[in-house]
């Protein structure tokens, strides 16, 4: 039995599926769509979406700049924790979905609407990401995800529903694969990326040149960072958005952050994903070689001993559940002494760490030398500290 709907809040973009979705909410709950759609840096042409919007039956669209939100809150956040999700992916997609929520529920909210609608299938994690931020902003909303209930089977389906509507839409039965973009990253997935034997073609790629088609000269950079964040680069100023901008050409202009994967869905299949997160990239390395001289080793081997629950708090969702609260609030913590300037060389895919400073540095340089000292480190005390840790070792031994 379908539920009664009033209002409902469309995550829309004005491509195939959300064009189709928009028609068939009015069609299958006879109520009032709201259309909204999150600019987090995908580029996307929004000219002309309010009117084709407006002409397939929307009430209004709402266009809203989210990518300053989304870098300097969500993206900058995942810098600062070194989240990496089975050790190979920067989350690009998974930090964007409840920052794009957080937004449609608010709208909801302002619009006294009884339900939200998402583009997300069945099979995949943006179903959760997107409904966990929903229910846990708002639990008394209702939520409708066409691709889970509507009788259309693919892509053909679809181009045929809005064909005979009248629905203008570009796209074609034979898409080679998917594609999602935000100022992150650009994920690619599905068609000929399904196969894992399978070589991605180089013409896919958007952001990033081929390390073999970079070039061959070495570009050195430096960024500065303040508490973990990133605010410079060579000495000039740049708000969040620009900075992860210049840091996305700088790195695609030398073959910088492609990577090729197959990760572990949170519903428990296995996909394959083609990745480019340049600027990213770039921040994770500088980040870390910052943190290797200003961080107390066992603080840093706390914070990353949770970096896996971080990355698959994330990955899975639950952006808003109470315990990433206090992990985001232990990572803050520890990024108070994060302050300095990291000098990177790049290169033909690489980013090569060239020097650190700072002045929360714990690096001392009379300590650790190899020459005269002058009494700073005294020798002799590394004889006990021995000893007791082999007391253990020795008494396995001992009659």
């Amino acid at each position: 039995m379908t539920k009664k709907i009033n209002k409902v809040v469309l995550a829309y973009s004005g491509g195939l599926d959300t064009s189709a979705m928009l028609l068939w909410l009015k069609e299958t709950y006879d109520c009032e769509v709201v259309c909204y759609c999150a600019d987090v840096g995908q580029g996307e042409e929004l000219s002309g979406l309010n009117e084709k919007a407006l002409a397939t039956g929307a009430s209004k669209l709402y266009v809203e700049d989210l990518r300053e939100e989304f870098v300097k809150d969500f993206v900058w956040m995942a810098v600062k924790a070194n989240a990496l999700y089975e050790g190979v992916y920067l989350l690009g997609t998974s930090l964007a979905r409840p920052v794009i929520a957080k937004r449609q529920i608010e709208i909801a909210q302002i619009e006294g609407a009884d339900a939200v609608a998402h583009g997300a299938t069945g099979k995949g994690n943006d179903q959760v990401r997107f409904e966990l931020t929903y229910y846990s902003l708002k639990p008394d909303i209702k939520v409708v995800a066409p691709w889970r209930s509507w009788e259309f089977k693919g892509r053909a389906d679809l181009i045929a529903y809005c064909t005979k509507h009248g629905i203008p839409v570009t796209a074609t039965a034979a898409k080679p694969y998917s594609m999602d973009r935000n100022l992150m990253h650009i994920s690619y997935e599905g068609g000929i990326l399904e196969d894992p034997w399978a070589a991605p073609p180089d013409d896919i790629f958007l952001l990033s040149k081929s390390p073999e088609k970079a070039s061959d000269t070495a570009q050195e950079i430096t960024i500065t960072f303040e508490k973990g964040e990133p605010v410079a680069i060579d000495g000039v100023k740049y708000g969040a958005v620009d900075l992860l901008t210049k840091l996305n050409f700088l790195g695609g202009e030398h073959g910088i952050g492609r990577v090729d994967l197959v990760e572990n869905r949170f519903v428990g299949m296995k996909s394959r994903g083609v990745y480019e997160t340049p600027g990213v990239t770039i921040l994770q390395t500088a980040h870390r070689a910052l943190e290797s001289i200003t961080m107390d080793r066992e603080v840093t081997r706390l914070r990353d001993s949770l970096g896996t629950k971080f990355a698959e708090s994330v990955y899975y969702g639950f952006w808003f559940a109470p315990e990433f609260e206090i992990l985001k609030s232990m990572v803050n913590q520890t990024q108070e002494v994060v302050n300095g300037e990291v000098r990177l060389k790049l290169y033909k895919g690489n980013v090569i760490v060239n020097g650190r400073k700072s002045p929360n540095s714990l690096y001392k340089e009379r300590v650790v030398t190899f020459e005269d000292d002058a009494g700073a480190y005294d020798q002799h005390d590394a004889e006990g500290f021995i000893k007791l840790q082999a007391l253990r070792l020795r008494l396995r031994q001992m009659d």
